[in-house]
């Protein structure tokens, strides 16, 4: 789900910080290219190391939610904020020491923010939480050893060596993929990329607005982070040494709701993410843990020994699980409508607008003026697959070289369909094309190598698609910013290698320091085990579900399919009142806890814009990061004391009377 709520709230106040350039004349870089720094002064010492900081910070966040919840978030413009504090609070200290320091330029604060965001994607499309988790014994086990499909075997144990080899080679593919089509994607088709296009409204006002401003920002920022960070640290003390103590056990509704996971948890993680997302992300949410957990879950337990053997574990995929994973199945997403749903982001290149249509062009003349050489792109690609080829079925004996071949072969045309679509409504559906090919490739190969094949071959696809993706929407951060391509690029590839790293070594710490992959834990990770069942259908074929449940699954596409097209097909202020049903599906598996701490958060925004809508717009994508970074930041002390052996003094536990 996309934190597109700051690209709405932004861009209301983008004709206010454009009219105030032209008053005031501060916005020179627009107004002479020939001041633009070069592309390898764009790139400083100082930005890499911002940018390395910041993405290992966002590395164990986004780590931390996939392993908790599944979600994954875009949280590019909460990284250009923090990269911006960032890099003014580094200045202004060297003042207050009588260094000098180079002036920080809108251009620099895009590559750290290019930089950060490829470092923490790895832990948001590695596969740590689903398919390379998938892989692990726990994951074979909580299948079900004598699931059909699920062949003995089947399982590789994770190690941090092999786990950082595989995500350097499919990671860096995706950089080189659509490097050749950037000017066709942005210049030619004028594909809005909303979020990339909200990150860089916020860099330039940034970069256009007062000290004032700034300053309130970043003394905002550090304060709720402070009280986020210290929140996290005082919750610890009360969750004992069971898995069901503390604050997040609190069993706000009673215990039962509380058993079918209905419960504010006190997350300020969760609260900041919902005020990043838009009220109708965070109501879907909410809907589908309802819909799931409040009626059907319970009424499906009722019917144990006749739909399914009331002998089957809860995890099994021939129990209740086999339900819980096939509602989540395929989902559509249409694009027809997209340039009128985002033709507030599209109207900076208003042509009536005689400033705005001089400024493109200037922008067009950046962006073309530096040119990528296609040599890049082959010498990046080619070897890359062909080394590919030799080293991961040497890794996996159960996928065939020939698999590898046609991964990478589909991954260019994937890419480009997966962008275009991404351009058009800023949704990047490199999971849906990696889950296809997990049903491919797990039926092509053999019985007993086909879960293995499936959920390694599916990883080069999809994230070849999500990292070609992603460079797409930073060349249109770039290209707003007046910032080099090559530069970006330069930025993306340090950026992976960096998260290829930093992500392996923050996976292995919350898998080293909790039970990840416990369906009754806190780290549930619940994608490793959806991700496996999937495998095993595509061995077994449908005929593997338990009674009913893939009429349950044509429900619930159909469903999902009526809605988008009510969407598209409604007058606008109707359509965007319908609930999204990718959203909805994501509390099927997890629980309703998170969606209701989410729209916490959206009640928080709504008090806020209704009491102060100005300061509102300003401060509430800071505390959001602050909520984010704090609560995030707390998990790297709190796994080295996990694997210290220290344990919380108190635990504060609910009864039933």
């Amino acid at each position: 789900m996309e934190g597109t709520r700051e690209g709405r709230e932004i861009h209301k106040e983008e004709e206010e910080d454009h009219q105030n350039d032209n008053d005031n004349n501060n916005n020179s870089e627009f107004d002479d290219t020939r001041k633009i720094p070069p592309w390898n002064k764009q790139v400083t010492i100082r930005g890499l190391v911002a940018s390395t900081i910041i993405g290992v910070i966002y590395c164990i966040i986004s780590m931390r939610l996939s392993l908790t919840t599944g979600l994954s978030l875009n949280l590019n413009v909460s990284v250009a904020l923090l990269a911006f504090i960032f890099i003014q609070s580094w200045t202004k200290i060297l003042q207050k020491t009588s260094f000098s320091s180079a002036p920080f330029t809108r251009q620099e604060n895009t590559m750290i923010q290019t930089c950060a965001v490829a470092c923490y994607s790895i832990a948001v499309s590695g596969g740590f939480g689903s398919y390379l988790l998938a892989l692990n014994n726990k994951s074979y086990e909580l299948a079900g050893v004598n699931t059909p499909g699920n062949s003995k075997g089947s399982h590789k144990e994770l190690q941090l060596g092999w786990m950082i080899g595989y995500n350097l080679l499919v990671c860096f593919a995706g950089l080189f993929v659509l490097i050749p089509l950037r000017k066709i994607l942005i210049i030619g088709y004028k594909l809005p990329y909303p979020t990339g296009l909200a990150t860089a409204v916020l860099i330039n006002g940034f970069h256009s607005r007062g000290d004032k401003l700034a300053r309130e920002q970043v003394q905002g920022f550090l304060r709720y982070f402070s009280g986020s960070l210290l929140w996290g640290f005082f919750q610890w003390f009360f969750t004992g040494k069971e898995g069901d103590c503390g604050f997040s056990q609190f069993p706000t509704f009673g215990l039962q709701a509380y058993k079918q996971s209905f419960y504010f948890d006190f997350s300020l993680t969760y609260i900041g993410t919902g005020m990043i997302c838009s009220h109708l992300v965070n109501v879907s949410l909410l809907l589908g843990a309802v819909i799931s957990w409040g009626i059907m879950w319970p009424l499906i337990s009722k019917l144990k020994g006749d739909w399914f053997s009331a002998d089957l574990p809860s995890s099994s995929m021939l129990g209740l699980n086999g339900y819980k994973s096939t509602q989540q199945g395929p989902r559509y997403r249409p694009v027809g409508k997209a340039h009128s749903n985002d033709s507030e982001f599209v109207s900076i290149a208003d042509d009536n607008n005689q400033r705005k249509a001089l400024n493109l062009r200037k922008h067009n003349e950046v962006f073309e003026r530096e040119t990528i050489p296609m040599w890049i792109t082959y010498a990046g690609y080619i070897p890359i697959a062909v080394i590919s080829t030799i080293v991961i079925p040497t890794m996996f004996p159960q996928l065939k070289w020939y698999f590898v071949i046609m991964a990478y072969i589909l991954s260019p045309i994937l890419s480009f369909a997966n962008a275009y679509g991404a351009g058009l409504t800023d949704q990047n559906i490199a999971y849906n094309y990696g889950k296809v090919a997990i049903f491919i490739l797990s039926a092509l190969s053999e019985k007993e190598n086909g879960v293995v094949a499936g959920l390694v071959g599916s990883g080069i696809i999809k994230s070849v698609a999500f990292f070609a993706c992603s460079l797409m929407q930073d060349f249109k951060t770039g290209h707003m910013t007046l910032s080099s391509p090559r530069s970006m690029l330069l930025s993306q590839a340090v950026g992976t290698g960096i998260g290829c790293i930093s992500a392996s070594l923050s996976f292995f710490l919350f898998y080293h320091a909790f039970d990840v992959g416990n369906p009754n834990g806190e780290y549930k990770a619940p994608y490793g085990l959806i991700y496996r069942n999937m495998a095993i259908l595509g061995v077994e074929g449908f005929s593997a579900l338990p009674r009913h449940c893939l009429q349950l699954c044509y429900v619930f596409f159909s469903l999902a399919m009526v809605l988008n097209l009510l969407r598209d097909l409604l007058p606008a202020r109707v359509g965007k009142l319908v609930p999204l049903p990718m959203v909805m599906a994501i509390p099927f598996m997890v629980g309703g806890y998170f969606a209701i701490d989410m729209c916490v958060g959206s009640l928080i925004v709504i008090a806020w814009h209704k009491l102060d809508s100005k300061k509102a717009g300003l401060m509430i994508p800071v505390v959001a990061s602050g909520f984010i970074c704090g609560e995030g930041i707390w998990s790297l002390p709190a796994s080295l004391l996990a694997l210290a052996k220290v344990q919380p003094p108190v635990c504060m536990k609910f009864l039933a009377s």
